[in-house]
């Protein structure tokens, strides 16, 4: 039997100015995933998780927790931009220019803006991305720069893989 490894992200070498990733999960947001952000972040807008007062609004029915979103497609992107990240530096550009609800089901990509080595460390570089979230209609519902701090081939520390031998 042959063991191959999986993938364990991207180095800062690996990036190129223009390239674009299509991440590759979608996740469909549910009525507890919105409920539980919600009191975990302590939000207290009812149109977030108070059906019948959300039934009065506009929307008619629950807008998913902005934030959720942000995280939600932030963590998409992980396996394509962050996975061998030393740090998150910003979030900018942050826009919402469609509601999410419960139910929709989220899909993103990401496009390489930018890259340049670190100015005080030599075992990272900067990356900035832009990404844009959709629904399942291709309807974008968030949009968002980010730059994070990423290690350079050979640099990262060590992920021990534990399993047995074969």
């Amino acid at each position: 039997m042959t063991v191959k490894q999986g993938w364990n992200g991207r180095f800062y070498e690996d990036f190129e100015v223009g390239d674009v990733y299509h991440h590759p999960l979608g996740r469909t947001v549910t009525s507890t995933d919105n409920s539980w952000f919600t009191l975990l972040t302590q939000n207290t807008a009812a149109v977030h998780f108070d059906h019948h007062y959300a039934s009065q609004t506009e929307f008619g029915r629950p807008l998913v927790n902005s934030t959720f979103t942000l995280s939600l497609v932030t963590g998409q992107t992980v396996t394509d931009i962050s996975q061998n990240v030393m740090a998150n530096l910003s979030w900018d550009e942050i826009r919402l220019p469609n509601p999410v609800f419960e139910g929709d089901t989220i899909y993103s990509q990401s496009e390489v803006l930018d890259k340049r080595e670190s100015k005080s460390r030599d075992n990272v570089g900067i990356v900035t991305v832009k990404t844009s979230g959709f629904n399942q209609d291709g309807v974008v519902v968030i949009t968002f720069k980010r730059s994070v701090m990423v290690y350079k081939t050979g640099k990262a520390p060590s992920i021990t893989r534990l399993g047995p031998k074969v």
